[in-house]
This record gives structure tokens, sequence and C-alpha cells, in this order.
């Protein structure tokens, strides 16, 4: 089967038209915007429809790999598109050190697929040779050796059946009244369409969704974002040394007197005061959570372009002032960099629902729960401004829940407005900035890709849609997936 590609449509629906439904709907500053100087083309080819199933999902990070093995799980026909070679968004090709938090203390919350994909790492050594396995209850989860880490999750993706390919990116989707009909994509072989029941967002940055026509919100009422990271592999750090000294095990790592010392004496060309520092993931061997990224749009290649560059370099500074400042990382050398920079925030879809501190606060619960949650709300500073650097430090310092609380998570946040057949999950799903702030971690994505892959293999099963499916019977599917849901 071939269906005709318009090229004037793709432009439109990628937002890089001046009539794209994204800035129409949201008018929100710094999305791409079309040069009108430079005119349209009309381009139009036929293209294959390579695949026909049940639930097609864009991105393969930890909500998309959970998205996909729930949906197995329930018989559906998967297809997922990653664009990178392997499986895992910023814990693997954005090489983040540490997983968030999986426990409340007292519950595993990522419970089902997370606790699957917990358990692996485990059994594989995924969590490096200082693993301690009270450790899950820390703030700072579990360090993450990305190559282990990849191994896991295809295994995990090949055991349960579904199909996918990688080097394959979601480039556009053609809508008819509110319903996806075709989802386009890139690969080596060229372009093609899929066609889906159920279409299940997880971009990161909710590509799918706002091309789609959602609306969606991004960073504060002015628009600034969270400062983006492009996080790093050290090899030749003495990690016995750099525990005497005071420089591993405790937080926050790397924020110490030193780092004020070396910003007065000139080492940093942006005096950032907020360093997350290097976890141990090797015998020698530490993953950087190191330097930010200010002013970056991550719906902006341009952007991203940008900041790649900037971040290569500025992380030569943090390797002199690893050096010279720190006892125990006078021999460190600078192994790798992530392949893609570490993104915090970019669109947030607005759903039936928006999640909001006020339900954080309280530690909500909702009837259409599909999971809870409790990570403190981690703000990045959008800039190294000493006002707004304190204010993020205290939220985070504030919003810490005691052993055994958190707050739920409504079905009604993965459902996108004027959408049929679309669920959003991980970090673009529909919350205020605050909870995005908290949800936006691996083990979160894991809980509402769960949930999303469940919702759409249900609603594909029963050949309806998002919002006609009996969220009890939801409940029960993810229920015996392992989802932690004691309100269901």
């Amino acid at each position: 089967m071939n269906i005709k590609f318009n090229r004037r449509n793709f432009i439109k629906a990628i937002g890089l038209g001046t009539a794209s439904l994204a800035i129409q709907k949201s008018k929100v500053v710094g999305e791409v915007a079309h040069n009108k100087k430079q005119p349209d083309i009309l381009f139009q080819r036929k293209i294959p429809v390579r695949h026909e199933v049940d639930v097609f999902i864009a991105g393969g990070g930890p909500s998309g790999v959970a998205a996909a093995l729930a949906a197995r799980r329930q018989d559906a026909n998967v297809f997922l598109v990653e664009g990178q070679s392997f499986f895992g968004g910023m814990g693997t090709a954005g090489l983040v050190p540490s997983f968030s938090k999986f426990s409340d203390g007292i519950n595993f919350l990522a419970g089902g697929v997370g606790r699957q994909i917990y358990d692996r790492c485990r059994d594989t050594g995924v969590f490096g040779p200082d693993y301690n396995p009270d450790r899950k209850y820390r703030w700072d989860g579990n360090p993450i050796h990305a190559e282990g880490l990849k191994r896991v999750y295809d295994s995990l993706i090949t055991e349960c059946g579904a199909d996918f390919t990688f080097q394959t990116r979601l480039v556009a989707v053609n809508v008819e009244n509110g319903s996806v009909q075709y989802a386009f994509c890139h690969a080596k072989s060229g372009l093609f369409a899929v066609k889906a029941h159920i279409y299940v967002d997880c971009t990161g940055d909710g590509d799918l969704a706002a091309w789609a026509g959602a609306s969606f919100q991004k960073g504060d009422e002015q628009g600034n974002v969270q400062a983006g990271t492009l996080c790093s592999i050290w090899s030749g750090v003495d990690w016995d040394k750099a525990r005497k000294a005071g420089m591993y095990g405790k937080w926050p790592l790397g924020q110490s007197d030193k780092l004020k010392q070396a910003i007065n004496d000139g080492i940093f060309t942006v005096k950032d005061p907020h360093l997350p520092g290097i976890w141990l993931n090797g015998r020698t061997q530490g993953g950087g959570n190191i330097g930010h990224a200010f002013g970056v749009d991550g719906t902006d290649e341009r952007s991203i372009t940008k900041a790649l560059l900037q971040e290569r370099k500025k992380l030569l500074e943090y390797q002199r002032y690893y050096k010279e400042y720190n006892p125990g990382f006078e021999n460190i050398e600078l192994a790798a960099t992530g392949t893609l920079l570490g993104i915090r925030e970019t669109r947030r879809i607005i759903g039936d629902y928006v999640l909001n501190l006020e339900d954080y606060t309280n530690c909500a619960d909702f009837p259409d729960e599909i999971g809870r949650y409790n990570n403190e709300i981690d703000i990045h500073a959008s800039s190294v401004d000493a006002n707004e650097q304190q204010r993020m430090q205290k939220l985070f310092a504030k919003s810490s829940y005691k052993q055994g609380e958190s707050y739920g998570i409504p079905y009604r946040a993965l459902t996108p407005k004027g959408l049929e057949n679309v669920l959003v999950a991980g970090r673009c799903i529909s919350t205020d900035r605050y909870v995005h702030g908290s949800i936006r971690v691996m083990p979160g994505c894991m809980i509402t890709g769960q949930a999303a892959g469940a919702a759409a293999a249900l609603a594909a099963a029963k050949k309806t849609n998002t919002r006609a499916i009996n969220v009890k019977d939801l409940q029960k599917n993810l229920k015996n997936l392992g989802a932690f849901l004691p309100n269901a």
C-alpha cells in the first residue's frame, strides 16, 4: 500500500511553517519558526505503508521501552521507532549517570516493568561495583553503567517480541478530526508510513502530540527552560582516595568550598554554582553530570547544535577543576560525552488533567490513578542568577517527602486534549512546571510509559479510542503487570 506524502503538510506538521498547529495553539516563545523570506515548495511522492499495527510507539527511552513491554504483555501488535542506535534515551545516549528514585522507602513505586528493569540492572552489574541494595531508598538512586543498560533494554524488548528499528525517526503525522491516521518515519531506506490504532508519544519532547495539533506549554511564564547538561564518562578516578577526602558518597556531590574557590580563581568561563558531580560506575570510572547549558531550546536543532559545541569545550574546564582541586581525581581523563545533549525540559502537552503543585503538596489520590511517584521537585535554574539558583535549591530541599509518601498520577494526564487516539508518556505528560520537575526522571517515565502501553493495548483490543476504555479495566491490567496502585 502506498500513500501520497505532501511536503507542505510535512513542513507544517513538524513546526517549521507559519501555519504550524503547535505555534498557533500555544504561542510558545522560542518554538522554531519558518523564515518568511524563504519560499515554501510543494514536494510530493508516494511512500509505502510499511507497518499496520495495534500500537505505534515513537521513542525508545525508558517510557517507550515500558510502553512496548506493557502493550506486548497484553498481546498487542507493536512497532517502536528509536532514532539512536540503542534504547534508553538519556540513560544511554545521554550518559545520565544515575537513576532517580524507584521507591518511596517502603513501596517500589515503579512496580511492574520498572521493577523488572531494576532487577535486571542489579543482576547484570549495571549499577556498578559500588551497588548497595539500600541505595534504592536514597535520593540519588543507583549509578548507571550505560553499556550494560543498553544490553538490558535490548534483551527485554527482543524477548517481548515487539517489532522495532533503530536509527529511525518520526518526522510527521497525518491527522483527521483529532485522530492520527498515519505516522511518517525516516530511516536509511527512506520515508515510510505506519498505520496504527493508537499512537504513543514517548519522544520526551511531545513531538508526535504537538505535530498532531495538541496544545502545550514550555518553561516558565517567560518561556525560560531548565538548563541542559552534556553528561560524560571519566576514567582514571581513585575512588578510595576520593572517599577518604570526602569527595564521594555525600550530597551535594562536587558543590563544595573548592568549587567556589575554583570559580573565584577564574577556572570557569560560566560561573555556575550548581555541580551535581561524578558518580562511581566502574572501578576507576565515573559518570559525570557536570556543567549546564543555559538557554538551550531542545525543540530547535540550531540551539542544540550551539549548546553541544559549547558544552564539549567547557568540559575541559571541569577536567582542570577536578584534577587541580579534588583529591582522587588528579589523573582523570575525559573518555566520552553523550551523543544526546541532556535536555531536562521542553514541551508539556496539555491533557484532560494538568497534574499540579497542589496535587504534589497534598499527596493527591485520583480515581483514575495509573501510578504514584515521589521524586523531589528538581528544577535546574535557567541561568546563573544567584536569586534563581537559591530559589531552586530551596524548592528542592522543601519538596522532599517522608518515607511512604507519594502523589498519584491520573490517566487523564496521558490523554492530550483534542486527540482521540494519542497517548503521551515520559517527561512530556500533562503537568505544571513543578510536577514536571519531579516526574521527568527515568523511573517516573517508566511508570507513565507502562500505563500508556497498557491503555493503548486495551483500546486496540476494544477497537475504541483512548477515552472510551474502562479505567477500572486498565487499573486491573496494570496491577496484573505489577504496578503500585494501592487506591485501585
